[in-house]
């Protein structure tokens, strides 16, 4: 099989700063139809969102910023309101499971995106909470990666 198409049209770049992930799960978006064309235009934000399972036994992103469409008028909703996440409910069982049994896990959003269909999927990642130590840690890291390349590059142009 050939590598899916698909277009990403929000990252959550401070999840990955902020937590370690564990696992990563895709889930379809229940979205009305102003927001699927927000969606389309790139008025998405994750920064602040996260999921959880209702008492339902719904999965649900709570946070999510959908701006409203231009050309929406009356049919614009909330912007922040809580949208329903899509996956077989088994998936959605073993993820409360885990999160229940399992101290400090949560489930964030790493990236929403379009499908080759055209479809809005959201990226979610099983994600256990950085301590500070651990981000300095990786900011070292990330550093002396950067000093390598940099003296690598410039050795190359000698």
């Amino acid at each position: 099989m050939g590598k899916r198409s698909r277009r990403t049209v929000a990252n959550n770049k401070k999840a990955f700063h902020d937590y370690t992930i564990e696992e990563r799960f895709e889930a379809g978006i229940v979205l009305t139809g102003t927001e699927i064309k927000s969606v389309r235009k790139g008025g998405v934000s994750i920064k602040e969102s996260y999921c959880k399972v209702t008492s339902k036994g719904e999965l649900v992103v709570t946070g999510m910023h959908i701006a409203p469409y231009e050309q929406g008028n009356r049919y614009n909703v909330d912007p922040l309101r809580v949208r329903t996440l899509l996956m077989h409910k088994k998936e959605i069982l073993k993820l409360y499971g885990t999160i229940k049994t399992r101290q400090g896990l949560t489930l964030i959003p790493l990236s929403v995106y379009l499908d080759e269909h055209g479809r809005c999927k959201v990226e979610i990642g099983l994600a256990r909470g950085k301590k500070l130590y651990d981000k300095r840690e990786a900011q070292a890291k990330r550093d002396a990666e950067r000093k390598m390349d940099k003296a690598v590059k410039a050795s190359r142009h000698r």
